[in-house]
């Protein structure tokens, strides 16, 4: 039998200990569940905000991106020609799930009243309207082909906004190139990303149309979009796919084009580990507070546990036990409160944003078992590790004055 759980055990349930130590072993685990629960919150929410945000900009420009080395943020650039790029063999890259064509083109839409610059983003019928299609709020996607050339384009809801358009209206975009060029287009569908930075910008229309203005023939293009299954094997996919192309052929990850965006969402992780750090220390030095609380109140029975012959290490684990399960009472319910208030984010969306200023309509969750876990682990670690020291005034207690101690 383990003698010190067993003996942990009986001061987990004895009616006798008195009324300020009950409360304060509950103020313990109340303030681990509260830890606990902030903890896996926080995580949660910076986790899934980082999420929605990377998503939203791949899903304006894929994973990676295949063009000349002289493209740039101008969005104007030499073409390339399809055939320069092994699509069928870059399939062939575990990890890749689909490749696109694209090219990019800046404008100006002009109304009556206003005008507004813009980037005519073309793409072609092997577009993956996934990302677009659930963002739809008005209107529908593109109907592309490869015979007909479509004079539609999708723009986004601020540039609706601000321009005073609906579905079904007629736009110009004015060209600025030598000779100036106009093109009258159809507003097919309206999405809105909530991500301002880009959808204040991008038009989505049909590829050929910039073909026609920079005067390519159909075999070129601006670039490839390539779209992988996880966001963590970027890298890896990103050189072998550089091992695919001549060397006039560039190859860049998202975070290349849009480091700005994503140095941001790496700052965000600091917010997470600041608040993990403070949480454990709360509930780690009330735990000490209750563990000398503790020992104080058995003073006694640690006398009569040293009279009987009970070593120094034997009455250190039971009270080490002890307060393992004081945590334990605590992690159960911030877990379990913790994850029911994701949860009724999650499901619910009960806490709004205002898009304009957080990129989203409302929190956003990402609860993940391997986050709990660690966050558990990890609490319950460092909180009996911060134990063992005040565990030693043990061994400073005489058993003759601890049997008389009232």
């Amino acid at each position: 039998m383990n003698t010190p759980l067993f003996i942990a055990r009986r001061m987990g349930v004895s009616g006798s200990g008195k009324e300020f130590t009950g409360i304060i072993k509950k103020i313990a685990i109340l303030s681990i569940a509260l830890g606990i629960a902030v903890m896996i919150i926080s995580m949660a929410v910076v986790t899934g905000f980082q999420n929605e945000i990377r998503d939203k900009v791949i899903g304006f420009g894929g994973h990676i991106q295949v063009t000349n080395y002289d493209y740039n943020i101008s969005f104007e650039a030499r073409p390339i020609q399809k055939e320069q790029f092994p699509v069928d063999e870059a399939m062939k890259i575990p990890g890749i799930r689909h490749i696109q064509m694209f090219a990019t083109k800046p404008g100006i839409i002009r109304t009556d009243e206003d005008m507004h610059g813009v980037i005519l983003k073309g793409i072609a019928a092997d577009f993956n309207w996934d990302f677009f299609g659930e963002r739809m709020i008005a209107g529908n996607t593109l109907a592309l082909d490869d015979s007909l050339r479509s004079d539609e384009v999708i723009i986004s809801g601020i540039i609706a906004r601000q321009l005073q358009l609906d579905v079904g209206e007629d736009i110009f975009m004015y060209f600025i190139q030598e000779p100036p060029r106009i093109r009258r287009f159809t507003i097919a569908g309206i999405y809105d990303t909530s991500l301002e930075e880009l959808d204040k910008v991008f038009v989505l229309g049909d590829i050929r149309h910039i073909q026609r203005l920079n005067d390519w023939d159909e075999n070129q293009i601006g670039g490839f979009e390539i779209l992988v299954s996880g966001f963590d094997e970027i890298s890896k996919i990103e050189d072998q796919v550089l091992d695919l192309l001549p060397f006039h052929l560039d190859a860049k990850s998202i975070r290349t084009l849009y480091p700005q965006i994503f140095d941001w969402l790496g700052l965000l992780d600091m917010n997470v580990y600041v608040i993990i750090i403070l949480m454990i220390l709360v509930a780690g030095i009330n735990m000490v507070t209750t563990l000398l609380i503790s020992v104080l109140e058995k003073t006694n029975a640690i006398g009569i546990l040293k009279a009987v012959g009970g070593s120094d290490i034997l009455i250190r684990k039971v009270f080490l036990y002890h307060a393992g399960m004081l945590i334990s009472k605590g992690l159960l319910w911030g877990n379990i409160t913790g994850v029911l208030i994701c949860l009724m984010q999650y499901q619910f969306g009960f806490i709004t944003l205002d898009p304009e200023s957080y990129f989203v309509s409302e929190v956003p969750i990402n609860l993940q078992l391997n986050h709990i876990l660690l966050i558990n682990a990890g609490t319950f670690l460092i909180s009996m590790t911060m134990l063992i020291v005040p565990s030693y005034i043990v061994t400073k207690i005489s058993p003759v004055k601890a049997i008389a101690f009232k």
